[in-house]
């Protein structure tokens, strides 16, 4: 097979669209999976009062690993459609944040007991914002959840107006993300698609996904950005998402 061989097989529509259809399949499946272990978990006699039963461990280590995959296809499948280009499905409509906290505290929910952590929520109660509801809870769910890998045993989703922008930070109690990550995130809002390392990093997808979703948001010039920060109000990792 000559060069052009490989270049016309590589750029192939049929094998794009056979690749987008599995992983569309893929994290159907997934999500199956994920509400089966929810269900599971939800429903085990656990209180303060009593030991965990045995397997909970378990279920609960299931459970983030496949919320890790479903996020990752979520983010292949939209990255494969261009997401932030002309004809992606960009709906931003005004959205009431106390309702947006409340549908990505839910997701989490099962996780984060299952692991000990305590999300703790702080935003403005009457704040109305507009932007694309389902992206950016896309965008808060995964930061939660890449979270989780570096907290102790507090995270904290805060939501604040800032100088025209809607400032949401997903912060953990942990010992700070290390130097390779906060490159990673600069990367991720300042380059190109190239730029940014996917093999070296595993949070190259999530991070590149987050920008572009970031940019999308714009408003008289201004556009949306993402940052990884050390401090915060717990101290750790903070994962921060302006709006305009």
């Amino acid at each position: 097979m000559d060069e052009d061989d490989v270049q016309h097989h590589e750029g192939s529509p049929e094998l794009f669209m056979f690749l987008a259809s599995t992983v569309h399949d893929m994290k159907n499946s997934i999500g199956v999976l994920n509400g089966t272990l929810e269900n599971l978990m939800a429903t085990a006699p656990i209180s303060a009062a009593s030991p965990q039963q045995p397997g909970y461990e378990q279920l609960g280590q299931m459970l983030y690993q496949t919320k890790r995959l479903n996020d990752n296809l979520i983010q292949l499948l939209a990255l494969y459609k261009d997401v932030g280009k002309p004809g992606y499905p960009f709906d931003p409509a005004a959205c009431r944040i106390s309702e947006l906290v409340e549908q990505v505290a839910g997701q989490a929910r099962t996780l984060l007991h299952s692991r000990g952590i305590t999300l703790e929520l702080d935003f403005p109660q009457d704040a109305i914002w507009t932007m694309d509801e389902d992206l950016i809870i896309g965008v808060l769910v995964h930061a939660i959840n890449n979270a989780i890998r570096y907290t102790r045993d507090r995270l904290r989703l805060a939501v604040r107006v800032d100088g025209g922008y809607l400032e949401l930070r997903v912060e953990d109690n942990g010992a700070g993300f290390p130097p390779s990550l906060l490159e990673a995130g600069a990367s991720a809002m300042h380059s190109q698609r190239s730029a940014v390392n996917f093999l070296n990093n595993s949070s190259g997808l999530g991070l590149y996904f987050s920008s572009e979703v970031a940019k999308m948001h714009k408003y008289r010039q201004r556009s949306g950005a993402i940052a990884l920060e050390n401090g915060g109000a717990l101290g750790g990792g903070c994962f921060v998402l302006r709006l305009p």
